[in-house]
């Protein structure tokens, strides 16, 4: 196992050094098909069924521009406030990977589609630091090495690699901050609500899902120090496809410590990537870390130059849907939310998820009853965030709806939440596979009532007496007999009602 490296106290790096962050996210984009070919871009196939000859990079094959994926680019880039490229052209990055096919990759270098933009971005106490944009350039993913028989997953101690290429080819969006200066004692919290709202930028343009946990959103932290009063920035490292809000904060502030103490003992930092680890939060090194001069780019010789009109960049902006910190200036004033609740919500991750249930019809207090409740439960549980459950706001929205018309009470509600949860289906599969919706047919209650009552003749005799309160007990028994599937308040009437109350 690899033993830790010394980190510094946080309180001393403050001290004696300046931060530096530099952010690179990758996202993957939820196209129907492949960057440059025509193969399915669907997560979860079998191994290498997503594959052509030109995903596959065989000879004579060539590759043609995906549209949908340059309207993409032009949407997040016009969201993020860049200049959209007049002219802009695709390029070889030469780089030995295994499990890149073409050992290039397809990509933009000197030339993106989207340059010079910016990011406010809210952190935890309602402060605003503007992130500024550097660029954002299309590209195609690799494929993926699994790396079999070792005890980390990684090719260190492994016994044999398998490479699936369904991988390979899909559309990204790399997005690449100017470097992040002033953010001091909280770098790595500008870091993590930088990505989070990214993330919830990307998601309300509908252009990927953002999943960080499947890799269709990651982030690559570039971190150095630089001492109190120096002007040059400091060598840096990257810490790659880092993939979860909470890791990349985590992330950055190893990073600072680490490379504190290697500075202040004497030591110089190596520009190389790292490698985050999750159960101890700490970063391991990967390999020497390229300038752009190795990758020897040049222009792609089989693809022409992408130049947008400027008729279609102003098409492409009336698209653009209600941005997050728009819904939730408007959440604010049509929920009646203090600024504290608004901060609490945006925090959890989850003011859009609730604003998109309340879209699909539920009420504003059941969406945020759900989302705030017993959703954020769930997500504890299973270690994810919030907007990584397996569970959209329209399927939400349904479960509520089912409440509202007496078709399931709150304890089965939550029972149809856990079914979706757990990928049996939509809510009203998950119902009827389960067998959850609420007895309501008064015949079928009245018998269970009269059995009930039967059963337990001392109690009966009380309530005819007058001692309404011991219904309860028969109620208890009439919702275990219906496996909770009783409307509760309708078997109490009915009780009574057969007391003679």
């Amino acid at each position: 196992m690899t033993a830790v490296a010394e980190i510094m106290d946080y309180d001393e790096v403050l001290a004696r050094f300046d931060p530096v962050l530099g952010l690179e996210v990758h996202v993957e984009l939820s196209t129907k098909t492949k960057m440059f070919c025509g193969c399915a871009n669907a997560f979860g196939a079998e191994p290498n069924t997503q594959v052509c000859p030109v995903c596959l990079g065989l000879p004579g094959a060539l590759p043609a521009v995906n549209g949908k994926a340059v309207e993409a680019a032009i949407r997040i880039g016009l969201a993020l406030n860049c200049q959209v490229a007049e002219w802009c052209r695709f390029a070889r990055k030469n780089y030995f990977y295994p499990d890149m096919p073409k050992n290039f990759q397809t990509s933009q270098y000197d030339e993106p589609i989207v340059f010079d933009g910016h990011l406010d971005v809210v952190l935890d106490d309602g402060e605003t630091f503007r992130v500024d944009i550097e660029r954002a350039h299309m590209e195609e993913d690799t494929g993926k090495s699994l790396h079999m028989g070792g005890a980390t997953g990684r090719i260190h101690g492994a016994d044999y690699s398998l490479l699936d290429y369904n991988r390979a080819g899909v559309p990204l969006i790399e997005i690449v901050t100017k470097p992040i200066t002033g953010a001091g004692e909280r770098a790595p919290e500008v870091a993590r609500a930088y990505v989070t709202a990214l993330r919830d930028l990307l998601r309300a343009l509908n252009v990927s899902d953002v999943r960080m946990d499947q890799g269709s959103l990651r982030c690559d932290a570039n971190v150095s120090l630089m001492p109190k009063g120096a002007e040059e920035f400091g060598t840096r490292t990257e810490t790659k496809n880092v993939n979860s809000l909470r890791s990349v904060e985590r992330a950055v502030r190893f990073e600072m410590q680490r490379h504190a103490a290697v500075l202040t003992s004497g030591g110089s930092i190596l520009q190389e990537t790292r490698h985050f680890d999750e159960s101890t939060g700490s970063t391991s090194a990967g390999r020497p870390k390229e300038t752009s001069e190795d990758y020897r780019y040049f222009p792609e010789p089989d693809l022409v130059p992408i130049a947008p009109s400027r008729e279609w960049v102003e098409e492409l902006s009336k698209t653009l849907p209600e941005l997050p910190w728009e819904r939730r200036r408007r959440a604010k004033e049509e929920w009646g939310l203090s600024d504290e609740e608004l901060r609490d919500l945006v925090n959890a991750g989850a003011l859009e998820l609730i604003a998109e249930t309340v879209e699909a019809g539920a009420a504003p207090g059941d969406a945020r009853s759900w989302w705030v409740a017993y959703l954020s439960q769930q997500a504890n549980t299973h270690g994810v965030e919030l907007a990584d459950l397996e569970i959209t706001p329209k399927q939400v929205a349904r479960v509520a709806a089912l409440v509202g018309e007496g078709k399931l009470t709150n304890k089965l509600a939550r029972q149809v939440v856990d079914g979706v949860l757990d990928g049996e289906g939509e809510p009203d599969e998950v119902v009827a596979a389960r067998g959850l919706e609420v007895v309501s047919d008064d015949s079928e209650l009245q018998k269970a009532v009269d059995e009930a009552l039967a059963a337990q003749p001392d109690i009966a005799e009380k309530i005819r007496g007058g001692k309404v309160q011991a219904a309860g007990a028969v109620v208890g028994s009439v919702m275990k007999a219906t496996k909770g599937q009783a409307d509760a308040k309708r078997v109490r009437e009915l009780v009574l009602k057969a007391c003679g109350q």
